[in-house]
């Protein structure tokens, strides 16, 4: 009944357009009653959406069940490609909804709201593995949108090549900046003036060692 609900309402939105179509255009191509389609979706709009409440309950699940010593980082990473898994299971679907909402400001707000809460969902996994931390609430909410930024901005170029070409490493790729900058390690776990440094001094063969200990001096600038 669900899935002939969505094919119904994308069927007319391709043939007559979103706005004009109604729910009782949708429910009478499907063949059940408006009592039908409100127990699956509160709104024309959720019809749209009708695969994300799922996704965001598995990628919070996904999260929950974590352990202590994951890396995490590497969690919100993988449970964003939880999102990508669900378009990339359908892409014909994926690619027409993405074209739907360019063209429907609603639908575009919509889906705005719908990331967000993919966002807080990481953003509050972050605050709880970087409690007590030192700006631990600030790490967690920049690394959630850096994740959701990194996801979106390769997904969306997969959906705007009409679902060609290899979605799962655009993505992988995209989220590999945010494991580069934020992974292995913790920002501002140590501070930069407590941190080592390395210097590395080329010196001649058979140079004595007073003059070695200069050149490192000098590079340290030590007097």
């Amino acid at each position: 009944m669900r899935d002939a609900l969505v094919a119904a309402a994308f069927q007319l939105f391709l043939e007559r357009g979103y706005e004009q179509t109604t729910v009782d255009d949708i429910v009478a191509l499907a063949g059940v009653g408006r009592r039908s389609f409100f127990r699956y979706f509160p709104s024309k709009e959720d019809v749209v959406f009708p695969d994300h409440e799922r996704c965001l309950a598995d990628m919070t699940a996904f999260l929950s069940d974590g352990a202590d010593e994951d890396d995490p980082v590497q969690r919100v990473c993988d449970a964003a490609r939880l999102v990508l898994r669900m378009y990339a299971e359908n892409p014909t679907f994926s690619v027409q909804r993405y074209r739907l909402t360019r063209k429907v400001p609603g639908l575009r707000a919509y889906e705005l709201s719908v990331v967000w809460r993919y966002e807080r969902a990481l953003a509050e996994y972050l605050r709880g593995r970087f409690a007590g931390r030192r700006d631990g609430t600030l790490q967690a909410d920049v690394i959630a949108a850096g994740v959701v930024a990194a996801h979106n901005n390769a997904l969306r170029s997969w959906l705007r090549s009409d679902g060609q070409g290899n979605a799962t490493a655009a993505v992988d790729h995209a989220l590999g900046y945010v494991r580069g900058t934020f992974g292995g390690g913790h920002p501002g776990d140590t501070p930069v003036e407590d941190q080592e440094d390395v210097v590395v001094v080329i010196s001649r063969r058979g140079a004595p060692m007073w003059r070695v200990v200069r050149e490192i001096e000098s590079t340290l600038g030590r007097d």
